[in-house]
């Protein structure tokens, strides 16, 4: 099946061939993503007007619009220029006014000629006493009164398009939607009472009432079903076809695992052992594995790497953990050590300041097998670094590395494993539209053993509080960051007012004392200053949001957050998260300008009231909406038209198995149901799917 199966070429036709579309309303419709008429049958109306005939418009409580049939009576044309032409009208139970405006008395005398029945429908208003409709949207004689549906759809609207053309376009469009054969689980569609596709489109394309409007009604369900299955089929393929790249099987003995477990100074948390066993489970399977590690700010994400990296040694192999910057990759390695102390496997750092007779070493030892597991940044990407046998690469913070490096990775072993680990909490519906391909792990209960942040909000009037209660805690001993806020313009802004801030805080707390880091400075300087702070030699470190990831400093336990109301919820658990990760009390600040409008407060608030980051990631997709959360620039995040990421969580996971179990009962699509599943991922312009289908 190499093309588009013929059944759908009306569908991806010209736009011109649709009832009342000529090349300048197809121009015009292109403006709102309408290029064929396929788009047009996914454009649903988001609205409706109640048309259903009343006896008279008496009863009728303006403003509202009325559909009634009249018999004409007088004209009285305009006065002046441009001045309203009115035709006074009477139904069964009074007489009003029809108002036009700038109109030509002939045609309206041919529209509306004086004794003669007409049925009009439009929006009734009172204008000193009596009632008027002004411009109907309908004059119709009464034989031609089934032209006006009872209750008309309302459709999304751009410059040189009326609510008309849409609808005899929408129409016209109908009649080309073909009969298609079921691609929906029949149990499922059952269970959902949904009607048959081409049903579905009919029905909410000619809504009886409001109730066929909300997202709910059955068949706007099945095709925002439609959206999701077409989308979790393509990632569902492009996971088969992963799969199919044989893996070596790591079977863990489970020799070095219990020797670190010994030495903890407390059990793993429930999610923590559900993570290692899924991990070591994969890991044993003759296909790779490509999981998601998914944990919130300290929920120990670091123990199950390192026991995922101890499942690759006890099988006799090696493992590499990847981070994005050195300063990162080293506190890996730190976090790492005392682990592989208690295990007795051989650690070591590679990143770019490997130089000469010391890498060259380095190397050997990998290439023989005697360094066990490797931390390092992309340096370990160089084609000079050779591993005896690489079973498992753990990358760190997903969106940082691309899905080209993650395959470059896994040409450094025969089928290395992969484990991507992200801080970020993911909504569950985010997390299956973005990673679908992945199997994912969940971290979502906090060791014991932390202590909670304390968060506060603070008026920026009160500035000079803050930097006394820093002085204070600077005196004794503690340490601090100070987050500059976030000016969308432009980094170079953001520099500025970093720049500033750190400038104003060294004047009071003293030489030597403050730090800066932001977006613009050389990575070298930026890595020495972060170095100087993680010293204990800066107390304060001004930055910009360029220390949200990993950085860890047990003794920084005062978080300042400036304009606090300009960052996304997310972006401010990660920063808070840089806190509270020693002993001491640790308090976040989140400053914000007066006065807060209700979105920026209802931010703050939920951040106040909740440590949960999979709470605050749903509190900010319900607030922003998806391409927000995740950022859609680099997201990959699909465009849905009908389907609604925020509301539809669950349907989406369903299509997720749905969608999964389809492909291990056929793998090919080649079953009656499979072939249906083809036509809709052409129904749904999923063209790179249809080419994950080995020709079967």
């Amino acid at each position: 099946m190499s093309g588009r199966p013929e059944i759908l070429f009306p569908l991806f036709a010209e736009m011109t061939k649709l009832d009342g579309v000529g090349p300048k309303t197809a121009q015009a419709m292109v403006a709102i993503g309408l290029e064929k008429p396929r788009d047009l049958l996914f454009m649903l109306p988001y609205s409706g007007v109640d048309r259903q005939r009343r006896d008279s418009i008496r009863d009728v409580v303006a403003p509202a619009t009325v559909t009634v049939e009249v018999e004409v009576g007088a004209h009285t044309p305009a006065r002046k220029k441009g001045g309203p032409y009115r035709v006074t009208v009477q139904d069964s139970g009074t007489t009003f006014q029809l108002v036009f405006f700038h109109a030509q008395g002939d045609y309206l005398q041919k529209q509306l000629p004086t004794g003669q029945r007409r049925i009009v429908s439009g929006k009734i208003e009172i204008f000193d006493g009596i009632a008027q409709m002004v411009h109907p949207d309908h004059i119709l004689r009464p034989e031609d009164a089934g032209d006006i549906p009872a209750f008309e759809p309302v459709y999304p609207l751009t410059a040189g398009l009326t609510q008309k053309t849409m609808a005899k376009a929408a129409a016209s469009a109908l009649d080309l939607a073909p009969a298609l054969d079921e691609w929906i689980d029949p149990a499922q569609k059952a269970r959902g009472g949904w009607p048959d596709w081409q049903d579905a489109v009919r029905m909410a394309h000619r809504p009886a009432d409001v109730a066929a409007l909300s997202a709910t009604a059955p068949a706007r369900t099945r095709l925002a079903y439609d959206e999701l299955m077409a989308h979790q089929l393509t990632l569902a393929l492009a996971r088969a076809a992963a799969r199919k790249t044989a893996g070596k099987p790591s079977v863990a003995t489970g020799r070095l695992q219990s020797k670190v477990l010994k030495t903890l100074p407390f059990l793993p948390t429930g999610a923590q052992d559900r993570a290692i066993r899924e991990i070591s489970d994969d890991m044993a399977k003759p296909f790779r594995m490509n999981r998601l590690l998914q944990g919130d700010v300290g929920s120990g994400k670091t123990l199950v790497a390192f026991m995922a990296l101890l499942v690759a040694v006890e099988a006799g192999g090696q493992g590499v953990m990847m981070a994005p910057t050195e300063i990162l990759a080293r506190q890996h390695l730190e976090g790492l050590q005392p682990l592989a102390e208690e295990a007795g496997v051989v650690l070591e750092l590679l990143t770019g300041r490997d130089k000469g007779r010391e890498r060259r070493a380095k190397l050997e030892a990998l290439k023989r097998g005697d360094i066990q597991i490797l931390v390092g940044t992309h340096a370990v990407f160089q084609k000079d670094v050779e591993f005896r046998d690489l079973r498992l690469a753990i990358i760190d913070e997903q969106h940082r590395f691309g899905v080209r490096q993650r395959l470059e990775l896994g040409a450094k072993g025969q089928a290395v494993d992969v484990l991507v680990m992200t801080a970020t909490p993911i909504p569950r519906s985010l997390a299956l539209a973005q990673y679908g391909d992945m199997d994912v792990s969940v971290l979502d209960e906090k060791p014991p053993g932390r202590t909670p942040v304390k968060t506060a909000l603070i008026s920026t009037a009160r500035i000079d509080e803050v930097v006394q209660h820093l002085q204070k805690a600077i005196s004794e001993g503690r340490q601090a960051y100070w987050v500059c806020p976030l000016v969308e313009e432009s980094e170079v802004v953001d520099m500025t007012a970093a720049e500033e801030r750190f400038k104003r805080l060294r004047a009071i707390l003293g030489e030597g004392v403050v730090g800066l880091v932001h977006g613009q400075m050389p990575p070298a300087d930026k890595d020495a200053a972060m170095a100087r702070f993680v010293a204990g030699q800066t107390k304060v470190l001004v930055a910009t949001t360029v220390i949200e990831v990993g950085v860890n400093v047990p003794n920084a336990s005062i978080m300042v957050i400036e304009r606090a109301e300009s960052f996304g919820l997310a972006q401010l658990h990660q920063l808070r998260g840089r806190v509270g990760r020693g002993s001491t009390a640790s308090t976040c600040l989140l400053m914000y300008q007066a006065p807060l409008g209700e979105t920026a407060e209802r931010r703050l608030m939920i951040l106040r009231e909740s440590e949960d980051g999979f709470r605050i990631s749903e509190e900010d997709l319900a607030i922003r909406g998806a391409g927000d959360v995740i950022g859609t620039a680099q997201s990959g995040l699909p465009k849905f038209r009908i389907a609604d990421l925020e509301r539809q969580a669950a349907l989406m996971e369903v299509a997720q198995s749905d969608a999964r179990a389809l492909l291990a009962a056929d793998p090919t699509l080649q079953s009656p149901r499979g072939r249906a599943a083809r036509v809709l991922l052409w129904l749904m312009e999923q063209d790179k799917a249809i080419r994950l289908i080995s020709v079967g």
